[in-house]
This record gives C-alpha cells, structure tokens and sequence, in this order.
C-alpha cells in the first residue's frame, strides 16, 4: 500500500459508528455478574498485628481485597473488549452529559429519616432537572472515609475524600439507594457521576496493613521503613496521635540518610507546627510477624491522607484503584468518575539541592491514561480536577481523562466580576486557545464545594518568567499572578467581605452569591434585601450565561440553585479549629423545600441563607434563578452550543465586555456570548473578523432582529449592569451565477 493511502484516524468516532442511532442511555455498558457480596468479621481481642482476628477484620474491610475480588469477574471476558478506549472523547462525553448539578452529601437537608441518595433518586427531584434542563448528577464522594484507630472508625478528615471502602457510607444511604438513584436517572435520559481518588487513602484498613507489613500492602504507598538505628531521625509522636508531620530538617535528614526523596514543589495545606512537609512519621506499629516498626509515609494532601504509589513492584496501589473504578461503574451502576487529585500520582529525586519531581511528572499521565482508559473500556467516561499549568491540563487530555475542570478561565471570570475588567479573563481565554485545551473538553462549573481556588499555577509558576500583555504593558507571569491574587483579596475578603475568609494560599472560602455580594459592595449580609437578592440574581445569570453559553459541560451546585450565602464562622468554629476555613461555604441547603423545619442536615451542618428558595418555589415563579437558567440551557440545547467549537476571542471596546464567537453545527451559522461584567450600563461594538459582512444578528432567546453586520465585520449593542445577550449571526446565502 503507498504512503498516501496510509491509515489515518477517521472523524466519526468508534461509539458513534457501533452505535450510530442507538440512545445514549442504552449503549454498551459492562456489568458485573454478581454484586459485590459483603460479611461480617467478628471482633475479638486487641486490635494489633499479632492478632489474627484483628487482622482478618482489617482484611473485610480493605478495599484491595475487594479490587482483588471484584476484578476477577471481569478477567478473560468478551464484554471487555466492547468499547473504544485509547484516547479521551471529550465532546462524546459532553453528548452523553451536559449539564451536571453537583451535589455534595453533608450539605443537602432531606425529608425526615431519608437518606442523602434516597432524595437523589427521588423523581420529583429529576422532574425539576428535566425541567429546567439538568441531566446529570455528581454525587460526591459517598463511600467510607476517615481512618482506623483499633477497632474503631474515625471521622474523614477532608469531606470524604479520604476513602478507606468500596462501601457506601451508611450516613449516605446504601448501594441498594445508589443503583435506585442510577436508575432514575436513565428513566429521565441522565446520568449519575461518582468519585475515585487515584491519588490517597485515608488511613483505614488497607494503611494499616501496610503498617503491619502485612503481604503487598506497603506497596500500595509512598511509604519506607525506617532502620531502628535510624529511629533518632525522626520526631516522636504526641501522645494520643499515631503519626507526625516531619519539619524540613528531619526531612532533609531522612533524604541524606537515603530514605526518602526529600522536599517536593510546594506543600499543600501548608500550616506552621501542622504540616511543614510532605512527609509524617508513624509511632512504632507491631506487624503481623511481631516486629516493631516504624514508617515514613508521602501525603500530599493532609496527614491522614497517604499517597498511592503508581510504581511499586506489586502495583497493589494501581490495582485498589481500579476495583474501586470497577465497583462504582459496573456494579453501582454510575456512567462516569471524577479523578480527584490526579496530578500528584508521580514523584521522582531530583538533583541535589533541587525539590523532588512531584508536578507534570510522565507516570501522573501514563497513570492518568491507564485508569482513564479502563473507565472508556467499560462504557464510562472522566473528568479530572487538575490544579496544574493549562499545558499540563493539555498533555494529560491527550491520553488521559475526558474532560477537565475549567480551572483554566474560573478565577478569571471571578476577577472580571470583583473588578469589572474582563482584561484577565480575554488572556485565559485566549491562551488556552494557543496552547490547544478546546473548551469543549471543560467542565465550566460556578460553585463547588471547594474554595474559590486563586488557580494561578500558569503564570505563577510554569511560565513566571514569560511576559504576557496586561493594562498596556508587557507583566512578568509571576507579577501577574500576584496582581490577580491581589485584586481578588481586596475586592472579596477583609472590610469589603468580611463574611468571606482567605483559605492558606489556595483561594477564597466562599459562595457564588457572597462573591457576588461582594462585587456589589455590600459588606454586611444581613443587610440584603430585595432589591439585594435581585441583583445578585442578575449577576449570578451572567456568570452562568458565561459557562453555559460556550462549549464543554456546565456544572452548578445546590449552593448556586438556591443563592446561598457564607455561615458566619460561630456555627462552625469546631470545624474551622484547624484552620479550614471553607467550612463557611458548605451550608446546608433544602433543594426541594423537604424538611422546612429543620435547622442542620442529617451530618450535622447548620442551616444557611437562602436567597432564591427551593426548587418548586423558584419553578412556580417565572422570574425565579431556576427559570431563568431553563431559558439560558434552552438556548443552549437549541443551538447545540456545548459542542460547538471557539474560534475567537475579539478585543472589546468596553473594559467590562467579553465576546466570545462559536462556530455552530452549520457552517454559516455562528453564536455569540456577549457578555458585561461591569456592574454599570454599557455600550459598544462587537467586531470580529469571523463576521461576515451583512449577515443577520438575531436573538437567540426570542428570534428577534438585534442588527446586521457592516463593512467593518462589526455591529453595535447595548447591555444593562451584569446583562448578557446570546446572538445567533447567519452569513447571507451567496448570489446564484447568472
């Protein structure tokens, strides 16, 4: 065969050939035979390694002993071989999922006695999605987390993302709730999300195996033994503790002693006396051969959060995650993961005086590939969270997940609406663009249940010597890093907002609506009134109109359906003791107005503020949040906006304006979001040179004539404070010949 007949990849993907008219719910999807069976172990004795009834128990509840078994029933089987999985399908998955309501469990007050996934399955709740046009749903985590002290559980230590079982946490409900919810969900043509955390544990039964040097599991971390001649290098444990954080000279010794690989790129969650390093010690832990022992273990994240090694000889850490992504796909029934902190999967010495390779390193992407590719494998899709440089958040969707949290433009859009200068948000914009991350591979998503993350990470680090144009003049990365972080600290902490709280160096702890509040100057929450709750609506729209009116996923929480604001720190002071301050911005909340009384969800979390009210409230009121969004995601299904693809973001003749130009499914057709984050009247011209002269601009909300397009590729609008248009332009059919 010559050269120019070669194969090359075809346009139509595999799914859409195999399956070309078949619905999306009803495409290939593997299952297990048999659901995960679970037994009781008795408990009897003390719980240590030389106690087999203690460590027969910690094997009931390991989750590699459930990866061991679960992942047998799909060993030599055809209905692995069904699905396309080498490389990521952003806009399949975007076709499959558009627009996602993020839940997060502590949060969501339900009826009396119902459980956090029974409301989630409840009809009447997926009747008001349908409704307003939300087919998705991201549990959040709702498996096992905390630790293990002996016998007994502790709590998570950061929301669940601390997982220590494939067991649904019964605080949440059970796996008999799930796979109802999952099926509700398919009845109404959505899909349920579930979480896998590639990255750590918490420290449960599998953590303390491995401190037993129990068979493989020390394998499982980024965890060494340490000689007991060795012992005077490490910190003693507090009384009443199981492990400390290592300070950095007890880190460097451990490194020059040949232990471990020393000093990372940054500390996360950096707090003096707390966490100074990425490394904790254990106290001396007898194993099941009766030896005492003591360990140094990586954790990324906080200390009761060890990290799983990608590369140990006996993958024991690679194969826990993928049962815990077999068991939520195949047997639970969910139709996608979020891989939480996915970037932090590899770590490898660096250079003497140099901090260890722990960012952008080659196993994060090939780790990212093969648990992507697995989830592909059986009929499921990704998205990662990936607090990492826009080129890192390009190199791992070559091959890995699907889709991306829009970490790339999200503090952009913020700082355009703290500051009424979308200056900012045109270079996010612009630069993924250059760099190649489509945004239809984004999840563009307003609150979370996150911090509002600075996410400066781009300009900050990967590219802090690079110049890049802002305000007129050439700015060093890393000075305009600092300017944003800056600006946003000013406008929406300290006098301006004290009902918002700086979280360490990560971000802000607060709600869409009290970013907003802020953005409005008001300072004082307890002051808003109607007039108030209007404009926040207002704004709250045009950020929404921002992420849903381009390509990739919208995603919205319950905070931003309902408007709620920022606890004041008195109702949680227990929580916030150790210096978490987004505790704030986890209200409870009651979606669908089930328990009016109460006062705390079922886990505990005091009431907030509600700006919009529930759901059926907002549904029977034309001018509510809820129904203006179904107008906003009307436009959006119309016009197939999600996979559309963006071709410009043009300069503006207003420094609150931001346009952006999509190339819609037919070819003369384009969108356009044009969009004004000034809290003031505005007036300008929208030009670019993708307008065809004398093509018609029409609204895409009603249809109506807005203007015709002129010589110089441009027209002119009119927007109110915090208003946005969508704007339909069609290039005039060409003259017929003569």
């Amino acid at each position: 065969m010559s050269d120019e007949h070669a194969h090359e990849p075809s346009e139509v993907t595999y799914a859409e050939y195999f399956h070309p008219a078949r619905p999306k719910s009803l495409r290939y999807r593997t299952r297990v035979k048999q659901s995960f069976e679970r037994h009781t172990v008795k408990t009897d004795g003390q719980p240590n390694g030389t106690n087999p009834a203690y460590v027969s128990w910690l094997l009931s509840q390991s989750m590699l002993a459930d990866a061991n078994t679960i992942s047998r029933q799909f060993s030599g089987q055809g209905s692995m071989w069904q699905n396309p999985f080498a490389n990521p399908d952003p806009r399949h998955a975007v076709e499959s999922a558009s627009v996602w309501f993020t839940a997060y469990p502590i949060s969501l007050i339900t009826r009396p006695g119902e459980s956090f996934l029974a409301s989630l399955g409840d009809e009447e709740l997926w009747k008001a999605f349908a409704t307003i046009g939300i087919n998705a749903l991201h549990t959040g985590p709702v498996k096992r987390a905390g630790g293990l002290v002996g016998w007994r559980p502790t709590p998570s230590v950061d929301g669940h993302f601390d997982r220590i079982s494939t067991e649904i946490d019964p605080a949440f409900g059970n796996e008999a709730e799930f796979r109802a919810m999952c099926g509700m969900a398919t009845w109404y043509g959505g899909a349920i999300i579930d979480d896998v955390v590639p990255g750590h544990t918490g420290k449960g039964a599998d953590f303390r195996l491995a401190e037993m040097k129990y068979a493989d599991y020390p394998g499982i971390y980024h965890m060494v033994e340490i000689e007991p001649e060795d012992w005077n290098l490490l910190p003693d444990v507090p009384s009443g503790q199981d492990s400390v954080n290592l300070d950095a000279a007890s880190e460097e010794s451990l490194q020059k002693a040949g232990y471990i690989i020393g000093r990372l790129q940054r500390v996360i969650f950096y707090a003096e006396g707390v966490k100074e390093t990425n490394w904790s010690a254990t106290a001396p832990v007898v194993g099941t051969d009766g030896v005492e022992r003591r360990w140094v273990y990586l954790h990324y994240f906080k200390e009761g959060q060890p990290s799983i090694n990608w590369l140990d000889p006996s993958f024991a850490g690679m194969r826990l995650v993928i049962g815990d992504v077999l068991h939520s796909l195949a047997d639970l029934g969910s139709s996608a993961l979020r891989l939480d902190a996915n970037g932090f999967l590899g770590a490898e010495r660096s250079t003497d005086g140099m901090p260890a390779w722990s960012e952008g390193h080659p196993l994060s992407e090939a780790a990212n590939h093969l648990i992507a590719s697995m989830v592909r494998k059986v009929g499921g899709f990704t998205f990662q969270e990936l607090n990492l440089t826009i080129d890192d958040i390009r190199a791992t969707g070559e091959a890995g997940a699907d889709l991306s949290y829009d970490f790339v433009t999200r503090p952009g859009y913020q700082h355009a609406l703290a500051t009424g200068d979308t200056e900012f948000l045109r270079l996010c914009l612009r630069t993924c663009l250059d760099i190649g991350v489509d945004p239809a591979s984004l999840v563009h998503a307003m609150q979370n249940h996150d911090e509002l993350t600075y996410e400066l990470l781009h300009w900050s680090q990967g590219h802090c010597d690079d110049l890049f144009p802002y305000h007129g003049e050439q700015i060093r990365g890393d000075d305009l890093g600092d300017t944003v972080r800056r600006d946003m600290c000013r406008h929406l902490t300290g006098d301006a907002a004290p009902y918002n709280l700086v979280f360490t160096t990560n971000g802000i702890a607060c709600t869409t609506a009290t970013v907003i509040a802020a953005s409005l100057g008001i300072t004082d929450l307890s002051t808003i009134d109607d007039d108030d709750t209007a404009r926040i609506r207002s704004a709250h729209l045009l950020l929404a109109m921002y992420n849903a009116l381009q390509p990739g996923v919208f995603a919205l929480s319950g905070w931003d359906l309902c408007g709620m604001l920022t606890l004041p720190p008195s109702e949680v002071s227990e929580l916030l003791s150790s210096g978490d301050t987004r505790w704030i911005n986890r209200p409870a909340h009651d979606l669908m107005g089930a328990n009016p009384r109460a006062t705390r969800s079922s886990a505990g979390m005091p009431r907030g503020t509600s700006l919009y009210g529930s759901l059926p409230e907002q549904l029977d009121d034309e001018t509510s949040f809820a129904r203006q969004l179904q107008a906003i995601l009307a436009v959006r299904a119309r016009y197939r906006v999600a996979v559309s693809r963006q071709i410009d973001i043009p300069d503006v003749s207003h420094r609150g304006m931001l346009v952006m130009v999509h190339q819609l499914a037919a070819p003369e057709q384009l969108g356009l979001t044009v969009l004004n984050f000034a809290n003031e009247a505005i007036a300008g011209t929208v030009r670019s040179e993708h307008l065809v002269p004398g093509s018609a601009v029409t609204n895409m909300f009603d249809d109506s004539d807005v203007a015709t397009v002129d010589d110089l590729s441009s027209f002119h609008v009119e927007l109110r404070p915090h208003g946005g248009m969508a704007l339909l332009v069609t290039r005039a059919p060409e003259p017929e010949d003569a």
